[in-house]
């Protein structure tokens, strides 16, 4: 028979080993007895959809079991910490849950699957996930991505946004700058120039697109970028391809530079032509 697939890219059930014992299956216990997941990769909840949850937990209850395990005379969250959270605030003295013997890797594992299925997490929160599993629990790339159930280099390219200055994980935490945005910061060698383009992205409100050029064009420099204008050519190039429906390179010197509008047949030169204003 082939052997099954292990990973949390198959849910949560995935990573419990089938020879785990359940201490009793499901159980209503005590909200007092059950501690947080100190291994919770999300580090902020959106305190509206708390509320929203509670509400629903008010009238409807808890659909869906907590998973807990044992920690001394008490337990400790697996997943399910909205809900957890929720029903305090909902009034509720007890729960459901399963409980369900984990070691402390599994602790992260199942609560980072969780916020991945959901959606939770923001950038640095699944980053700095998969930055523990590597460290604390010498897992390497392809063994994390095989456990989450993404590619390598979907991992390999989270874990590179750990490297932004601060200025740019705050924004991207935030939600100011997206992921590509973040992406065309870390292509740049230098501190000033990772920073110089952050600043124009924020002013600016560049596409992901345009950042990328400009990193493209800032990385093959010896000296630092000047971002805003290359992120500014960027822009007119993008402007150009858009009117003539063609790739267009705008190079720029000290004293001028150059335009190349390619064309790959007698009907596209034909479309540049008039686009252009040409009869």
């Amino acid at each position: 028979m082939p052997k099954e697939r292990g990973g949390l890219g198959r849910g949560l059930g995935a990573l419990i080993p089938s020879g785990t014992t359940t201490q009793g299956g499901l159980l209503e216990i005590d909200l007092d007895r059950i501690t947080p997941n100190p291994r919770q990769p999300r580090t902020a909840m959106d305190e509206a959809a708390l509320a929203e949850l509670a509400d629903s937990i008010r009238e409807h209850g808890i659909l869906q079991p907590l998973i807990v395990t044992h920690a001394g005379s008490g337990y400790t969250l697996v997943a399910g910490e909205r809900r957890w959270r929720a029903a305090r605030a909902a009034g509720l003295r007890t729960v459901p849950a399963l409980v369900k013997d984990t070691t402390p890797r599994q602790l992260l594992e199942l609560a980072l699957v969780e916020n991945i299925q959901r959606q939770e997490l923001n950038p640095l929160e699944e980053a700095s996930a998969y930055k523990q599993l590597v460290e604390e629990h010498s897992l390497k790339q392809d063994e994390v991505a095989h456990r989450v159930g993404k590619s390598r280099s979907a991992v390999a390219n989270s874990l590179r946004l750990l490297k932004l200055p601060p200025e740019a994980k705050l924004a991207l935490a935030e939600g100011r700058i997206t992921e590509g945005h973040a992406r065309g910061i870390l292509a740049l060698p230098t501190l000033e120039q990772q920073l110089k383009l952050l600043a124009a992205i924020l002013a600016g409100n560049f596409t992901v697109r345009q950042s990328e050029e400009a990193a493209r064009r800032g990385s093959r420099k010896q000296n630092p970028l000047d971002s805003i204008k290359a992120a500014e050519i960027a822009e007119v190039e993008e402007r150009l391809r858009e009117l003539l429906r063609t790739k267009v390179e705008l190079h720029r010197g000290k004293k001028g530079g150059r335009l190349v509008i390619h064309f790959y047949s007698d009907e596209e030169l034909e479309g540049i032509f008039q686009a252009l204003g040409g009869e």
